[in-house]
């Protein structure tokens, strides 16, 4: 195992972790313009962008742009590049002077913990860390960690010793490490996407770790996304329409740390544990961002737990399937 992966790179680099994927359109009106189209890598993940456009020219110009973007938005956000302003906030305990759009998904990591009740916590990567450092061991014992280096572990977990201002972001114990990993890839496809409308572009589907759709495919019909099955990760399970939604899928198929399954990349913030109550949470929301962390988090919560924060929150759908292969679905 490489030694600093991040949860989502080992998600996104392979089918059955993405769990997304386009389905090609049948019937309807053809397109209107040709389609431009990138794929490659982006904030660790496997990403895509397609746009019709008319001009091909100026539809490459704003791939250009849309990965400028995404570049400037990894010299904030990515966990392991040692120029990111996470990576000295990680390093140092505090950041002055930081840069607003840290600030601002700060801001949404505190919306979706509240939400969840403490479920959405980008401070697990102590967990992350300890889980990783034990499994990488020739000699690991297979029933995980030691207690004692759990709760030390935990003691490092929180989202509420985390203060932060337009001024100011500091740790309030040491050695915590934040990780943006369950929300990052989101909130960049939806910068993404909002360059591309204030571009003019009314037709996009934009996936940077996160698919988002902006408006419908251009012959009017919906976007249509499918949902890998988790046990066929190369198997469409269900196919969803989406017209500006965005779609997220997580489940502890994404990656494990030990061959037994038993411990995987999705941490309860509370107890340390892995996460099983689910074989697969796909949530669709307006956002990215939203769609990105409520996958995340869902996959630790009971059925009647996520629908109350659906209807709190009032807008979105979540497609379940259980750990017993019961398959539930929630609307606000």
């Amino acid at each position: 195992m490489s030694s600093h992966p991040s949860r989502r790179r080992l998600i996104g680099i392979s089918a059955a972790a993405a769990g997304l994927s386009l389905v090609p359109l049948c019937g309807g009106a053809q397109a209107q313009g040709p389609l431009v189209r990138w794929q490659g890598q982006a904030m660790g993940a496997v990403a895509t962008l397609q746009i019709h456009h008319h001009d091909r020219a100026a539809a490459q110009r704003l791939i250009e742009l849309s990965l400028a973007e995404v570049r400037r938005l990894e010299l904030i956000f990515s966990l392991y590049r040692e120029d990111s302003a996470l990576f000295a906030l990680n390093r140092q305990g505090m950041l002055v002077a930081p840069p607003h759009e840290l600030v601002a998904l700060l801001t949404e990591c505190r919306r979706y913990s509240e939400l969840t009740d403490g479920r959405f916590d980008p401070t697990v990567q102590a967990l992350w860390i300890l889980y990783r450092d034990h499994f990488s061991k020739s000699d690991a014992a297979p029933q995980g960690p030691p207690p004692t280096a759990l709760r030390a572990a935990l003691d490092r977990v929180g989202f509420d010793k985390v203060v932060f201002n337009a001024d100011r972001i500091a740790f309030a114990h040491g050695g915590m490490t934040l990780t943006l990993n369950g929300i990052a890839q989101g909130y960049v496809t939806d910068c993404v996407v909002n360059l591309l409308r204030r571009e003019g572009i009314e037709c996009s589907l934009v996936d940077m770790g996160e698919s988002r759709a902006l408006g419908a495919h251009p012959d009017g019909s919906p976007w249509r996304v499918g949902i890998a099955d988790p046990d066929e990760p190369d198997r469409t399970d269900v196919t969803l329409d989406a017209i500006d939604q965005a779609i997220a899928t997580s489940g502890a198929y994404g990656f494990r740390f030990d061959p037994a399954g038993r411990f995987n990349h999705l941490f309860n913030p509370q107890t340390g544990a892995c996460a099983h109550r689910h074989r697969s949470v796909t949530v669709v929301m307006p956002t990215a961002t939203a769609a990105d962390a409520l996958s995340t988090a869902f996959s630790l919560m009971a059925p009647t737990d996520i629908e109350q924060a659906i209807l709190r929150l009032g807008q979105g759908q979540v497609h379940l399937i259980t750990a017993a292969g019961e398959r539930l679905e929630f609307r606000a």
